[in-house]
């Protein structure tokens, strides 16, 4: 039989064979290590570990296993929308190509460098377009400001490394401006937005409208995100996917680059 079971079998077990493996490029980790040093709002007490076992057991393997306490909000997390707009999605509740999308990089560290206050501009963003030919559609936005060269310094990272409800006031580190904000969500209609300081907010902000703007449209925001200057301006795709946490506000956040070839 010309078409029968063994020639389609045949045909499968070939093309099993001839098959490559995925080329994948560089990889860039895009994520802060939780510790004792990890960085969270003044008013949160941060992460613990907390030993359990570990060595010999009495069936003679190793074995170790801990516990760990944190906030869904510090370290490199993830804000879901629900965090600051009512009836959104929660973490779990996210789609996944909002969380794995090609990715873009709008370097801005010199202008954060001369302003710890610095909003970034819808020029920012049109000025970016301009000099690599693409618009930020559809894609996950990542803001280097620069900041993560100071992670786990709270002070330099911060603006202060004072504590509670007064530690607060005095936060001072740049962040992305409600107009800029709007323009990416409704105008550009991006996936994501990230960022290497610990609010999609500037620290100073007393009504927190870019965390309102996006979620709104239920655009998730990336904090305290590392190794943006190991990254590329555009050519890579951001896999960012947090803990599962079902009904959270937020979550610690697993969050790599993998550069095209």
């Amino acid at each position: 039989m010309k078409n029968g079971p063994f020639h389609i079998l045949f045909a499968v077990l070939l093309v099993g064979c001839t098959q490559r493996e995925p080329v994948i490029g560089k990889m860039v980790d895009l994520s802060h290590s939780y510790d004792s040093t990890t960085i969270y709002w003044p008013t949160e007490k941060g992460f613990e570990l907390k030993k359990g076992f570990e060595g010999i057991t009495p069936g003679g393997y190793y074995y170790t296993a801990n516990a760990f306490c944190s906030p869904e909000h510090g370290g490199t997390h993830i804000d879901a929308p629900i965090h600051f707009f009512a009836n959104r999605n929660t973490v779990d509740q996210i789609p996944l190509d909002r969380l794995i999308a090609p990715g873009l990089v709008v370097d801005v560290s010199e202008k954060c460098a001369a302003n710890r206050d610095y909003q970034v501009q819808v020029e920012d963003l049109t000025a970016w377009e301009k000099r690599n030919g693409l618009f930020v559609s559809n894609a996950i936005v990542l803001l280097r400001t620069g900041f993560g060269k100071f992670w786990p310094d709270r002070e330099q990272y911060m603006g202060t490394n004072q504590r509670g409800d007064s530690g607060v006031a005095k936060l001072r580190f740049p962040g992305l401006h409600p107009d800029a904000a709007h323009w990416l969500v409704n105008v550009r209609k991006i996936k994501a937005v990230g960022l290497d300081t610990p609010s999609i907010d500037y620290g100073q902000s007393k009504d927190f409208k870019s965390h309102v703007t996006l979620f709104e449209q239920n655009v998730p925001a990336f904090e305290n995100v590392a190794n943006l200057d190991q990254l590329p301006q555009k050519g890579f795709t951001v896999v960012a996917l947090p803990m599962k946490i079902k009904g959270g506000s937020g979550g610690p956040l697993r969050i790599v680059a993998l550069l095209n070839q």
